[in-house]
This record gives structure tokens, C-alpha cells and sequence, in this order.
């Protein structure tokens, strides 16, 4: 068996664990990241490929090392197709908007956090997590090619992505470490790489479409006008759907898609609800995917995951300069998350859960009453000014879904409520019980005005 020790081990060379490990670094730190993958195979990461908030990274890798890897940003609204209203709705879309090569993007992300002086060992599988009799986590141990090896480290960064195996292994009796976690609150996803003849007319925009599943759509995301990210996915909540076949059905239908080539194929489970109410315990900060910070409307997770990222490692150097690894000492990088993304992310989250309980062509009429431009801030921002009057005007329109107009009314006053909830979060652990009772009793409100069944 082969021992390592370092400041701080980070698991998966994501782009949570990637800022995570440069932050760490810049500062002199020892810090390694233990990646499963090969060398070669390491950031190939099924993903859309859609970049929001394409304008601004974190300075510890920064935008101009990962430039290479935006292949499209001419991109600048979403194209939602409705077939059953024979309808195809034209959306802005708030921020800046790029579609990537997300297996150049993760290479330039390794390459950048070496830069910063972030060691990487690949082939490594962790299958366990050591901690010391008060619950303090010291280190993992996994395999490396067959071989056992130990990391030793004074802090642990779990990047490991959706469902980590870590969060399995890690004791978390003594911390508030989010255990509220199913995989029923996951996506199954699945997408292609697809080369098609002639270049498509929509290469400025994000393309959705609906599944037969309200809980779920297609996705045509142009990385150029020739080179499109096809996929689809579906809420793990829901009966499984036949994701290669109905993707294969829909490309068929389409006849840009004649003629088209399969370059890479590609499947991964996603986080689709609220992030974690805390992701610290003591010596430990799940980042990223492992800590759900993602956008549970439409998957969209890598400027969050850097940012995630970013405030991990600052935390784990005030941390460790001051010998302090504890929950209370840590728990600054949860406010900072819920403070910049966080919270909107839950209110998002309410949308989520309507989409579980409502027939998807009600959605579908739903969604094609709406004024665009309210409709984006609903799916990125969490809220929307739009008055219940514009909504009622709306309506007329699609008569007959007044009450799917009242109900989604009814339901964004109670994600407007819960957003400014987490505008309180808690600043320390200790108040952390009653500021998820109160949580807890918006959701309740949520549920029984949504009629889906409990989500947490």
C-alpha cells in the first residue's frame, strides 16, 4: 500500500474540483486531485454543453485559459417547440450565453489548475473515507491501478459528482450535512455529439423541447453551426424512459438530422433539485454536483460548480491557517454559496415540482400563454415580476388552461416566499434546525398547492 499526504485532497477533476484545487494552490498549499478516469479520458464529462454566465469565471483558472474550448457564443435565446400547440416560443435569455466542447473545456481546466501548482493523480478509485473518533474526516483510500493507496490530508473536497460514494462512506451524525438525498431527485440523462451535412438555422439558440414526460425535455445545443449536442433526460421519480431510442425517434423526425453522423455518446446522472442546506462537515466540503449545485429547471451547472469551487478553497485556506477544520469554521463557504446562487436555485426548484404533477401538454399550454420574457426569468431566475393580471391577459389566448394560469401564479408567490427565506440563511450551524422548520413548512404550502407528492 502507498501513502500520499497533503493539505487538502480533493476528489474529481470536475470544474467544482478544479477551482477548488488552483484557489488551494495559489496560496502555496499542498493539494492533489484524485480523478478515477485516465489521464486521457479525465474531463470527458457527459454534459449539454450550454454555458450561462459564460462572461465570468473565477480568477484561480481564469476565462482566458478555458477560452478555447467556447465553440459557439453567437448563442443568445432559447427556441422552445411546443407540437401540441403547434407553437415555437422565442425567449431571451438572461446573461451571457456559450455552448462548449466540454471535453476541451475539461482538459483546458486540468491544464490551468496545474498551472496554479495542483497535482493530479489519475486511475484512482476512492472507496473509502477515514475519520478520527470525533468525526473529523482525515483522508480517503481507493485503489490505483489495483494497488491500495491512502491520502492522508487535513481536509477533504468532495468533487466527486451526483450520488457520490464519499457522502456513503462519511459519517455525518455529528455535522448538518445535507442526508435529506434520493436518487429521486436526480436526472437521468443521456446526450450525442451528432454531425450534421448542412448548418442548421438555429445556431444562434438553445433549442427545448418536450418529452412525453412533463419532468423532462429534449435538448439541441449548437457547438457550431454544423456540430450539435443532442440529448435528453428525465426525473428519476418518474417510470424510466427509453432515453437512446427516443432521442434516436426525434432525430429522425427532423430533417436538418438527415444525413447526420454520432461523433460521441454519453450518459450521466444530474442533480435536479435544491442544493444541499449544508455541504460542510468537520474536514469536509462536497462542491458541484456533489453538493446539487446545479439549476434544477434546465441542468445547467458549470458556472455554479466554479464559483462552488472558488469559495471552497478560500474557506479551506482561512480554514487551515488557522488549524480549524470544524463545521462552525467552514460553514462561511455554505453562506456564500446560498448567497450568490444558492437560494435562487431552491426557488427554481418549486418549478421543478409543479412540472411533476401537471399533465405535460397542460405545461405545454401552459408554457405557450406565457410572455417570453417572463417565462426566462421564471426557468433562470427563480422569480418574475409578471403581474396576475398580464398572466389573466394571457390566458385568453390559450383558453382553457386558466387553471394551469392560477396554479403556476399561486405557485410563484410561494417561490418568491421561499427565495427570500434563504435571503436568511443561517450564519452558524446551531441555527440551522429552525431555519429548516420554516423551510420545511413553505414546502409543505408547496406541495399542497401543486398537488406533487413530497419531494424531501
Amino acid at each position: 500500500m502507498s501513502s500520499h499526504e497533503y493539505d487538502v485532497v480533493v476528489v474529481g477533476a470536475g470544474t467544482a474540483g478544479c477551482y477548488a484545487a488552483a484557489t488551494i494552490a495559489r496560496e502555496g498549499l499542498d493539494v492533489v486531485v484524485v480523478e478515477r478516469k485516465t489521464a486521457e479520458e479525465a474531463g470527458h464529462i457527459a454534459c449539454g454543453d450550454a454555458l450561462k454566465g459564460a462572461d465570468a469565471f473565477p480568477d484561480a483558472i481564469p476565462k482566458s485559459q478555458i477560452e478555447s474550448a467556447f465553440t459557439n457564443t453567437g448563442v443568445d435565446h432559447g427556441r422552445f417547440e411546443i407540437p401540441s400547440e403547434d407553437t415555437v416560443l422565442e425567449i431571451p435569455v438572461p446573461g451571457e450565453l456559450a455552448v462548449i466542447d466540454r471535453w476541451e473545456y475539461g482538459r483546458k481546466l486540468i491544464e490551468g489548475a496545474e498551472n496554479a501548482g495542483v497535482e493530479f493523480h489519475y486511475d484512482t478509485v476512492v472507496s473509502e473515507v477515514e475519520q478520527a473518533d470525533d468525526g473529523t474526516v482525515t483522508g480517503v483510500v481507493g485503489k490505483h491501478r489495483g494497488e491500495a493507496v491512502t491520502y492522508d490530508a487535513d481536509l477533504l473536497i468532495d468533487g466527486a459528482g451526483a450520488l457520490s460514494i464519499l457522502q456513503d462512506k462519511t459519517d455525518f451524525e455529528d455535522a448538518t450535512f445535507d442526508t435529506n438525498v434520493s436518487y429521486s431527485q436526480f436526472c437521468s440523462a443521456y446526450r450525442e455529439i451528432v454531425e450534421v451535412p448542412e448548418p442548421v438555422e438555429w445556431d444562434d439558440a438553445l433549442v427545448f423541447k418536450p418529452t412525453e414526460r412533463a419532468a423532462g425535455y429534449l435538448w439541441y445545443f449548437p457547438r457550431t453551426d454544423t456540430t450539435i449536442n443532442a440529448g435528453l433526460g428525465f426525473q428519476m421519480n418518474e417510470e424510466p424512459m427509453k432515453l437512446v431510442d427516443s432521442l434516436k425517434k426525434d432525430l429522425r423526425d427532423r430533417p436538418e438530422f438527415e444525413g447526420a453522423e454520432v461523433s460521441d455518446k454519453l450518459g450521466a446522472a444530474l442533480p435536479t433539485r435544491r442544493p444541499y442546506d449544508s455541504a460542510t462537515a468537520p474536514g469536509y466540503i462536497a462542491v458541484g454536483d456533489a453538493a446539487a449545485h446545479v439549476n434544477p429547471t434546465t441542468g445547467g451547472g458549470i458556472a455554479g460548480a466554479a464559483y462552488a469551487g472558488q469559495y471552497a478553497g478560500e474557506q479551506a485556506i482561512e480554514a487551515l491557517s488557522e488549524g480549524d477544520v470544524s463545521e462552525d469554521a467552514l460553514w462561511r463557504y455554505n453562506e456564500r454559496v446560498m448567497d450568490h446562487f444558492g437560494g435562487r436555485y431552491a426557488a427554481l426548484d418549486v418549478y421543478n415540482i409543479l412540472s411533476t404533477a401537471v399533465d405535460v401538454d397542460d405545461l405545454m399550454g401552459l408554457l405557450a400563454s406565457l410572455p417570453g420574457e417572463n417565462l426566462a426569468e421564471a426557468l433562470y431566475e427563480g422569480s418574475t415580476s409578471m403581474s396576475l393580471t398580464l398572466k389573466l391577459k394571457s390566458a385568453i389566448k390559450s383558453f382553457g388552461y386558466w387553471r394551469q394560469i392560477w396554479n403556476f401564479y399561486e405557485t410563484k408567490q410561494l417561490a418568491d416566499e421561499l427565495l427570500a427565506h434563504y435571503e436568511s440563511y443561517p450564519s452558524h450551524p446551531d441555527e440551522m434546525a429552525r431555519w429548516t422548520e420554516q423551510r420545511d413548512a413553505i414546502m409543505e404550502r408547496v406541495y399542497e398547492t401543486t398537488g406533487a407528492d413530497p419531494k424531501y
